[in-house]
């Protein structure tokens, strides 16, 4: 195996281990807050996952996807906070 792909194997690891941590905080997090940063890096782990992805296949179709998971956590994460309301709020 050359280096190239111990690199992107390892990324790859390195990115289920960190769905998997994302995922618990996305899911147990203890205010709403929580949630909606999990959810953010939810987001920028799957557009960071993509380019592993067109690295290792050197397939470039996936890269109008990375910008549409660009624009939605964008402006997913921009109406959730301007709308966010305190957790011990009525």
């Amino acid at each position: 195996m050359d280096y190239y792909t111990i690199g992107l194997t390892l990324a790859t690891g390195i990115f289920m281990l960190s769905f998997l941590i994302t995922g618990y905080r996305l899911l147990v997090g203890p205010n709403s807050l929580d949630r909606v940063v999990a959810l953010d890096a939810t987001g920028a782990m799957i557009q960071c996952s993509l380019a592993v992805y067109i690295c290792w296949t050197i397939d470039t179709t996936v890269s109008n996807a990375m910008m549409v998971v660009a624009l939605l956590g964008f402006i997913g994460t921009v109406a959730l906070t301007r709308f966010r309301k305190r957790d011990d709020a009525s």
